[in-house]
């Protein structure tokens, strides 16, 4: 019976480092290019596994191909191969010694990662503006605030302003465009944004992940987005209960808007409201907002009915 290889990519945007524990003979360096992974890719057995850490674009080409060519790929969370490495006593940092360390992570742990589904191509692109935009108003904020005061450069902040904001305005453009070429997108995001608080973005965002991700329930969704509370309890003692923050920050960004925005509507400000009364924090009251949205919007997408206010009130009447 031929052995499961497991290889792991270590990927910066000019190369790719390759490690297979146990197999030194199959460590190597590749151009990070599509020639040079195809060529690799031909070298690989049949049923190996493949995985990289997640690097925003980086990886996005060695994981396509591979999938290609019908290999198991994972995208890893570099955060749990972080402590992993921490937990193994690693002492030093290389890209050798990280390729190493991904391929005996996945042969450890391969049982319970999910292989990577990057979606559509229209789906990649919306995600791809998403994440664009988010990091264009974060910039455009730091930007204001570092001008501000200085009156003699008032005129030329002004028009930087208007700039980025055509640029956010062609951005949301393209996304909607994105989102009517295909008539069951359009008709999943519309449903999601009959939710008092969701608008074109976060429907937009919704739509994309519950179509890439087979989720099995509700409570996978909201730890996937790293929204769920983690305990940490021992003994007599009860800790404080803090968010484990596992999944991507874009979604969690997006969800935090979207509650401050049904927090202002007729139907969700009670909620937000009696969240207040109890004592808990705006912050808090946001998120535990912004999971009841989430999962209001998943009940949507799986029912593939539009949102009922009245059916809404009265089960949490």
């Amino acid at each position: 019976m031929q052995e499961v290889l497991n290889f792991g990519v270590d990927v910066a945007k000019a190369e790719l480092v390759i490690g297979v524990v146990g197999h030194p003979q199959r460590n190597t360096t590749i151009p990070n290019a599509d020639g040079p992974i195809k060529r690799w890719l031909k070298t690989v057995p049949s049923g190996s596994r493949i995985a990289v850490e997640s690097t925003g674009e980086y990886h996005s080409r060695v994981i396509a191909l591979a999938q290609e060519r019908g290999f198991a790929a994972y995208v890893l969370n570099a955060r749990d191969v972080y402590f992993y490495a921490k937990a193994l006593g690693q002492r030093g940092k290389t890209d050798r010694v990280d390729a190493q360390l991904i391929s005996r992570y996945v042969r450890e742990h391969h049982d319970r990662l999910h292989t990577f589904h990057a979606g559509s191509p229209v789906e990649q692109e919306v995600n791809q503006l998403l994440r664009r935009r988010a990091a264009l108003v974060m910039h455009q904020g730091g930007i204001a605030q570092s001008l501000k005061g200085l009156g003699s450069l008032e005129g030329g902040a002004r028009a930087l302003r208007a700039q980025v904001d055509r640029v956010l305005e062609q951005i949301d453009q393209r996304i909607e465009a994105l989102i009517a070429s295909q008539d069951d997108l359009a008709a999943s995001a519309q449903q999601i944004r009959t939710v008092p608080g969701i608008g074109a973005q976060g429907a937009a965002l919704l739509t994309c992940l519950f179509r890439r991700i087979d989720f099995a329930h509700e409570d996978a969704l909201v730890a996937f987005t790293g929204l769920d509370p983690r305990p940490m309890d021992s003994g007599q003692k009860h800790g404080k209960r803090r968010l484990s923050k596992r999944g991507p920050a874009l979604l969690r960004r997006q969800l935090f808007m979207m509650a401050f925005s049904a927090s202002r509507t007729k139907l969700f400000k009670p909620v937000y409201e009696a969240l207040r009364a109890r004592g808990l924090s705006s912050t808090a009251s946001f998120v535990i907002l912004g999971r009841k949205l989430l999962k209001i919007a998943f009940a949507l997408w799986r029912t593939q009915k539009p949102f009922a206010p009245e059916r809404w009130i009265a089960k949490n009447a």
